[in-house]
């Protein structure tokens, strides 16, 4: 059961009820974290700009995913390993893609390069070393990637925490975060 409750999108009022709006009409439907948040429409507009910002960055949907899926897998939040299971495979991602995701071992040098660096932003707090940025720097990633990267991890950490303080149901088919251990 839910610590915080959701706010029903056919009972919102006021700015919640416009945003929830326009949510149903872009993905045709509401989900959990996302009525949660509206119970702050401030919060709740505060994620939707950030995703749109970040979906108009230059890492692709694919690579966000795998950063949400590392991110979500490190903080042990199953609402965000679920959803974004779930919507990694929408993007493209395969099962063998979404599980390396969480490891940091997908087989491919540069995108592990960049979840190795997430991950580490979370497990440090932040305190990345010189090594850690020239390890993603010889992986090919620029600055302005490596800053777009920490912004993912960050908004990450937005979801994450706010589901485990909120305790969100899992609307999407059920991942088990303990399934897949960090590599």
């Amino acid at each position: 059961m839910p610590r915080i409750a959701p706010v029903d999108p056919s009972k919102a009022t006021g700015r919640a009820k416009e945003l929830l709006d326009a949510v149903q009409r872009k993905y045709g439907r509401v989900a959990n974290v996302v009525a949660g948040l509206a119970n702050s429409p401030a919060a709740l507009e505060a994620y939707l700009k950030v995703q749109e910002a970040l979906g108009s960055g230059s890492l692709d949907a694919k690579l966000r995913e795998q950063i949400a899926l590392v991110v979500a897998q490190a903080n042990g939040c199953e609402y965000c390993v679920s959803a974004h299971t779930a919507i990694g495979k929408m993007v493209g991602l395969d099962d063998r893609q979404v599980v390396g995701a969480r490891q940091a071992a997908t087989g491919d040098a540069r995108i592990d390069a960049a979840l190795r660096f997430a991950r580490t932003v979370v497990d440090r707090r932040g305190w990345a070393t010189d090594e850690d940025l020239a390890a993603v720097r010889a992986a090919g990633w620029s600055d302005g990637e490596m800053v777009e990267i920490l912004a993912n991890v960050v908004a990450n950490f937005f979801t994450n925490y706010f589901n485990h303080v909120a305790g969100t149901e899992v609307d999407f088919p059920r991942v088990e975060w303990k399934q897949v251990q960090s590599a």
